[in-house]
């Protein structure tokens, strides 16, 4: 793994947020996907950790957004954390990861993985949290690969033509896209790397 990407080990992060300013809308949910790599050198999804973040105090929730991943940020069955506990928790698995595979650093890898990255870049802000093992800004997204490897953009249209399907019942749960992008993300590494 740590030849891979030059130390970088990619770890697969979805987001559901309250809206779309960073800043002001609260971050939901949080899922990773942790890959590892077979003995031919293929990367398969391996572990992975799902929280429920509790919105930080004053955080905006946009009905439009909630109504698109059907979160109800109040409800007590969710059993949410504190956002600086749940990125902290991350960051602990994200560094375990690291270790075992003898890598430098994290890159995120996601769908509009740009809108993932700013939300938890602004969540690590917040909570003054140090060190960050993700990259700051490099990060590899699933919307260029899928573009490249199957001529789709959009995650449940990349799903079908790599013949994952697609359950609109469980899409926008991070978990469950986070899933979905890390299969699709090491089927794309994996092509390429048997083609080069």
């Amino acid at each position: 793994m740590k030849n891979l990407l030059r130390g970088f080990l990619p770890v697969v992060v979805d987001i559901e947020t309250g809206g779309f300013n960073e800043t002001t809308d609260a971050l939901l949910e949080i899922a990773a996907v942790f890959l590892d790599m077979d003995r031919e050198g293929l990367l398969r999804p391996a572990d992975s950790a799902h929280w429920a973040v509790r919105p930080f105090p004053g955080a905006n929730l946009e009905k439009s957004a909630l109504e698109i991943n059907r979160i109800d940020p109040m409800n007590p069955m969710r059993d949410a954390q504190p956002e600086k506990d749940v990125i902290e928790s991350l960051f602990e698995a994200v560094r375990k990861a690291l270790g075992k595979h003898e890598c430098s650093r994290a890159i995120m890898v996601g769908h509009n993985t740009a809108f993932d990255l700013k939300f938890l870049n602004a969540a690590v802000q917040r909570n003054r949290i140090k060190p960050n093992p993700f990259h700051a800004f490099s990060c590899l997204d699933t919307v260029t690969l899928g573009a490249l490897a199957y001529g789709q953009t959009v995650l449940p249209k990349i799903a079908e033509a790599a013949g994952l399907g697609w359950d609109k019942d469980k899409a926008h749960s991070a978990a469950y896209d986070a899933d979905v992008t890390a299969t699709i993300a090491c089927r794309v590494f994996n092509r390429w790397r048997r083609d080069s």
